[in-house]
């Protein structure tokens, strides 16, 4: 039996916490390995998760079947399934709640649970799952943190982006194009006109090819 008892800090509203941890596909979003499958008329839905232990990578599926408290955002999760050779079967049972941090606009998500395992890969699966579950959880957590956050402000994300636009010609570049353009206008037979100069804050001028 693997026994799992974890606490999540979440830099979150518990709300906006809530919102993210009791939706299924937000929730498979953060764990690295799992895929959500189609639901059924009950409410339970199908899913794979594919962890490695050691050298060795072993795909489990399962049928999940959730249940939500909103009045105190709290649900409870029980699943059955094997692994895909049939050589493992499991049976997983958790309880999970979202409460207010210690600070104002913070949550913290606990987790409590336990996995029975029977079948070939039994004693290897529990042998690691210590480690498994504490990698599992930085993971989730990382990127609940993320999947939580609000929205970058305008403003900030302007100042954050990186400036695309193109660089004017200066110097060098901007003479060549406006021997180019001269040189055009004479070829084409029509009379070469007076470049229109501009200065840059550097006081460099610009040909007419040149843009500004």
């Amino acid at each position: 039996m693997i026994s799992i008892t974890e606490e999540i800090a979440v830099p979150s509203p518990p709300q906006r916490v809530w919102e993210v941890i009791s939706n299924p596909s937000d929730v498979v979003s953060c764990i690295g390995g799992a895929e959500l499958g189609p639901s059924h008329d009950d409410g339970s839905f199908d899913g794979t998760l594919a962890i490695r232990f050691g050298g060795i990578r072993v795909k489990f599926a399962a049928r999940v079947a959730l249940d939500l408290d909103e009045s105190v955002r709290e649900g409870r999760l029980s699943a059955r399934g094997k692994d895909g050779q049939g050589a493992t079967r499991f049976s997983a049972h958790a309880t999970f709640r979202v409460i207010p941090g210690e600070e104002p606009g913070t949550s913290r998500v606990s987790c409590d649970g336990e996995i029975q395992l029977n079948g070939k890969l039994a004693k290897l699966i529990e042998s690691g799952a210590g480690m498994v579950v504490s990698r599992m959880t930085q993971e989730f957590t990382d990127e609940l943190v993320k999947l939580c956050a609000p929205p970058a402000e305008p403003h900030a994300a302007q100042a954050a982006r990186p400036d695309t636009a193109p660089s004017r010609p200066t110097g060098q570049l901007a003479r060549l194009r406006a021997w180019w353009a001269r040189l055009r206008s004479r070829r084409q037979g029509q009379p070469p006109q007076a470049a229109h100069r501009s200065v840059n804050k550097s006081g460099e001028a610009f040909g007419q090819g040149g843009r500004r």
